[in-house]
């Protein structure tokens, strides 16, 4: 097998890649299990961004400063928050169908977006598409990718590791391809490819209790560190606070948008606990409801 770009996950990250690349060179793009099967399809609340008047970029910033303890660096955050509404804009133009606000226009005389809040924000700075945003997001970029001609996609398909040449220690030392299973046929082929972009998401699932899709097992962080890439920050893993549980069926993730819109967290005797432990009760940031 050979391609141009080889791009390793079918998530928002990999799909987005993929789409902005695909008018320049061939694409493959790689998925473990289904297409659309990945943390991407069941991200539910939505994607905070500043698109309000009432908000601020300068209010962004701050309260992720706040949310991430002092572990943020304030250059990255700063980067990312201000680019969250040319990003988001990007998604409408796709066609990701945002909730709006009918009966409230904006100065183009249409809907305004409807904007929700969650722990840790200020104010209410989350696009949704009801409550199955990732849904819309990863149905939509896949729909496009589908459909250009230069983007293969191959579902079922698991990268075993990349195909380095060169000699180790080396300039010459680069990353030429990778080793991939076929789960369906049960064989492995070596696809050529003139870069690799690992989008592979995370390795939540290396814990017995996560809210993460059961491919959420940190394949492309381990390949990479076995290229040679610096892999930092690993102890960062985020722990959904609320998932519904029953002893007999899998756990699946309450909405952060229920405890956004004034849902409270109980003890069994339905007292509140929360406020004995951040001043923001059930809005204080995830780590801190975890």
């Amino acid at each position: 097998m050979i391609t141009d770009i080889l791009i390793i996950g079918s998530g928002a990250a990999g799909l987005t890649a993929a789409i902005e690349l695909a008018d320049f060179a061939n694409i493959t793009l790689l998925s473990k299990g289904d297409a659309n099967e990945g943390s991407t399809l069941y991200a539910q609340g939505g994607i905070a961004a500043v698109t309000s008047e009432e908000d601020s970029i300068e209010s962004h910033v701050a309260d992720t400063l706040n949310a991430g303890a002092g572990l943020c660096h304030r250059e990255v955050v700063e980067y990312t928050v201000s680019r969250s509404a040319s990003a988001m804009r990007q998604l409408i133009l796709s066609g990701v169908p945002f909730c709006n606000q009918k009966d409230k226009l904006d100065e183009y005389g249409m809907p305004s977006l409807h904007l929700t809040r969650e722990g840790g924000h200020s104010h209410r700075r989350v696009l949704h598409a009801t409550d199955a945003t990732g849904r819309a997001v990863e149905t939509t970029l896949l729909e496009q990718a589908q459909h250009h001609p230069a983007i293969t996609i191959k579902p079922h398909h698991m990268v075993v590791d990349l195909i380095l040449s060169g000699e180790r220690g080396t300039e010459e030392r680069r990353v030429a391809g990778a080793y991939i299973l076929d789960t369906i046929e049960s064989k492995v082929v070596a696809c050529s490819a003139r870069f690799v972009i690992l989008a592979t998401g995370g390795a939540s699932k290396v814990y017995l209790y996560t809210s993460n899709p059961d491919i959420s097992t940190g394949d492309g962080i381990a390949m990479a560190w076995r290229a040679g890439c610096r892999v930092a920050n690993m102890e960062f893993i985020q722990f959904h606070p609320t998932c519904l549980y029953h002893p007999e069926a899998k756990s699946f993730l309450i909405s952060e948008a229920i405890r956004g819109e004034g849902g409270i967290l109980v003890r069994r005797d339905g007292s509140r606990f929360m406020d004995e432990h951040h001043p923001k009760g059930e809005l204080a940031p995830r780590d801190i409801v975890a």
